[in-house]
């Protein structure tokens, strides 16, 4: 396979930072459990991530094809191999914050880093678009290897006291080192990158000119209250598992990642669907079904006792079908997302792509402090009930979207033969 060695680079550093980005749920429930940090508190967790990452993609994508992709990416895996190492050794909630925002400033030069070498390394459309693929899937990969790597060394750390969960870090830091090991002795041509002076400024009023089309104003919405969404449920699902479902800390983190299998199943079959039937009514059938699954599941989760769940077979029918809800859920942001770009010229696309990752940062981010803030003051099932309040407004703003990219579209079409 043609640049095998740089795309299995790449691929292990999706994986490291799919494992680390996708643990906020984890570590919620731990920091918890193990240092008496209460849920509002402990939900700030997911502000250092994603606010690091919208801020570091902003300030550094500009200054990054200067730097290099491959010292970018080198950069990124040497602060996360340093962060996981200090969280290993000095284990807090306060180190907990810093390492979040370690792992989104490092993300922010990887994801663009990444991004951009695929570009270097494939010959057409068709390869672009296939190896995009294949590193979104490997991310799943990773998704789904971090639950059950957490929940392994959460259940080895009740029965062994040498041991705790701060142990994964370690096993962290080795795959980090590895993939680091990789790219550095990885050759990566990077001779055709033109650098621009200046660019950050124009990219920054290039993205703020965007929001003036009603098309994007909607997009923004939604994309918001998507990700709002689908993170208040990654993130709080342990802790809902733990609470509400009575389940053990380490089954309470490794039956989380039927979520993940959930989503990476709902984007596969998604994109085989979306080929037979039309985008929109595609996604307003979604978010009913993850409602109508909201509405049916969480009254099975009322009056189970603690303790009353020993091993697997004992785990209420809720626990299993709660997480499928990613299976609707999935299709509803890389189709959103990928209609708007579509609709777009390739020159206003880049602006666009950030203006997607800052509010998805800031959705993210609301999401789960205010289901942290429910879970605190309420109950777990008040605040995953919640959920139905931003799925209503998403199915409702996916209305005048539809119309506004339809006329967007219209006017772009009859601009071009005037």
């Amino acid at each position: 396979m043609t640049n095998w060695k740089i795309k299995l680079s790449l691929i292990c550093n999706y994986i490291i930072f799919a494992i680390l980005l996708n643990s906020v749920g984890v570590v919620i429930l731990q920091v918890i459990n193990d240092f008496g940090v209460n849920p509002e508190s402990a939900s700030v967790l997911e502000a250092y991530k994603d606010l690091s990452i919208a801020i570091g993609s902003f300030i550094l994508a500009s200054y990054i094809p200067k730097f290099g992709y491959k010292n970018a990416m080198i950069a990124g895996l040497g602060i996360v191999i340093a962060g996981s190492i200090l969280m290993a050794l000095f284990g807090s909630f306060g180190m907990s914050q810093l390492l979040y925002a370690m792992v989104g400033v490092s993300f922010a030069l990887i994801k663009v880093s990444v991004y951009s070498t695929v570009g270097l390394i494939t010959d057409n459309s068709n390869d672009h678009a296939s190896f995009m693929s294949i590193l979104e899937g490997f991310f799943m990969v990773g998704v789904l290897s971090g639950f059950w790597l957490f929940g392994y060394f959460i259940d080895i750390a009740d029965s062994h006291q040498s041991l705790t969960w701060l142990d994964t870090y370690w096993v962290l830091a080795l795959i980090g080192g590895l993939a680091l090991l990789l790219m550095i002795f990885t050759d990566l041509d990077e001779s055709s990158i033109e650098s621009e002076t200046g660019s950050t400024l124009r990219d920054f009023w290039e993205m703020i000119g965007l929001i003036k089309y009603p098309l994007i104003i909607f997009f923004i919405m939604g994309a918001f209250i998507y990700v709002y969404i689908e993170q208040a449920i990654n993130t709080w699902l342990p802790t809902f598992n733990f609470q509400v479902l009575q389940l053990p800390d380490a089954m309470s983190v490794q039956i989380t990642s039927i979520y993940a299998a959930s989503l990476a199943a709902g984007r596969i079959l998604g994109g085989y669907v979306m080929k037979k039937f039309n985008w929109f009514y595609v996604l307003q059938t979604c978010i009913v079904m993850a409602g109508v699954l909201v509405l049916l599941v969480l009254p099975l989760t009322i009056g189970i006792e603690p303790g009353s769940v020993e091993g697997w077979a004992d785990v209420s029918f809720a626990a299993y079908v709660l997480p499928a809800i990613g299976l609707f859920l999935a299709p509803i942001y890389p189709t959103l997302s990928s209609s708007v770009l579509s609709a777009l010229p390739k020159v206003r696309q880049s602006g666009m792509t950030g203006l997607i990752v800052i509010f998805s940062a800031l959705g993210g981010t609301s999401g789960s402090i205010i289901t942290g803030f429910l879970f605190g003051r309420l109950d777990g099932q008040t605040a995953f009930y919640f959920t139905l309040v931003p799925l209503v407004l998403l199915f409702l703003i996916l209305i005048p979207y539809k119309r506004k990219r339809e006329s967007f579209e219209i006017k772009s079409d009859s601009s071009k033969n005037s």
